[in-house]
């Protein structure tokens, strides 16, 4: 088991409050052109054998590989999904990421904040009347403030995968990064089922700890309407091997294989935003709080 000590802020934790102005949305007029990246073609993204920022991700992606077990998972759930820790508003959550540049993504290198409303705006050209879709687009990621209460990147950012189980062959850098992970050699944890019965659905399956299963539980914790598509998106956005790859399906149900096409549906647009056209922030916060005030209102617990 990985043990490290945890460290968050204060619940007074300082925070720029940001007012939204009522109105027609004058946003419209400073939304990027997201629906073509003319800079970087599609087979481009997510290049994990080369580039410049390679070595960064490989070390992450080896740190996460190693320390993410079934008691490590089951560690920080206790610690982290009971919101105890600070209250902040979504607005101040999601400019907090100013702060953070994700160690895990080969495509991008500035402040993750950016690629929120890159994501938010590519999802609201494409379907403009679901709005709730665009807010999914904008707070996605914004479970990744634990790297901002001294959580390693490694235990909040990157590809997702389930614990417990055999770890299969489409995870990211899945041949030399795992060799030091105990549940690799326990006989419990490293066969196809492991821990799990045949389609018992991903709602039971342990996730590798990080921003997805986090906000999922913040959301739901704090009785925010998003609908059942959206929160299913922000839990398995992440989760790769499954929406891109095809594996673990021996471990879903119904359910799963209903929800699968919104969560590629959203894929999309969090992978294929990520330019470096960057979005008139302040000019599109007004709208975007109008939907924050709209599906999880006020002052939030965390």
């Amino acid at each position: 088991m990985c043990v490290f000590s945890i460290f968050v802020k204060p619940e007074n934790v300082s925070s720029s409050l940001y007012l939204c102005s009522q109105g027609p949305d004058p946003s419209l007029a400073y939304r990027p052109n997201l629906k073509t990246n003319e800079t970087k073609e599609k087979e481009g993204y997510r290049n994990f054998e080369s580039g410049d920022l390679i070595d960064r991700v490989f070390n992450t992606y080896k740190l996460m590989h190693t320390h993410q077990t079934v008691d490590f998972v089951n560690q920080m759930n206790s610690v982290w999904t009971g919101c105890s820790h600070t209250k902040l508003g979504m607005m101040d959550a999601i400019m907090s990421l100013d702060q953070l540049v994700d160690e895990s993504d080969p495509d991008v290198d500035f402040p993750n904040s950016y690629h929120a409303f890159q994501t938010a705006e590519g999802i609201r050209q494409a379907h403009p009347d679901n709005d709730w879709f665009h807010l999914v687009g904008l707070i996605h990621d914004v479970g990744k403030t634990m790297a901002l209460w001294d959580v390693p990147q490694w235990a909040v950012v990157g590809d997702t995968f389930p614990v417990g189980c055999q770890y299969q062959n489409s995870i990211v850098f899945r041949d030399n990064s795992f060799m030091d992970n105990p549940d690799e050699k326990n006989s419990r944890y490293n066969t196809e089922f492991g821990i799990y019965e045949p389609n018992c659905g991903l709602d039971k399956v342990h996730m590798s700890w990080g921003h997805d299963e986090y906000l999922y539980r913040v959301l739901r914790f704090n009785n925010c309407s998003i609908p059942e598509e959206g929160l299913y998106m922000i839990r398995f956005h992440s989760f790769y091997p499954w929406h891109s790859h095809g594996d673990y399906m021996h471990l879903c149900n119904e359910k799963d294989l209903r929800l699968l096409p919104w969560v590629q549906e959203f894929n999309k647009f969090d992978l294929y935003t990520k330019t470096t056209e960057l979005p008139d922030v302040d000019k599109l916060k007004p709208y975007y709080q109008s939907l924050i005030d709209k599906y999880c209102p006020g002052i939030l617990k965390w």
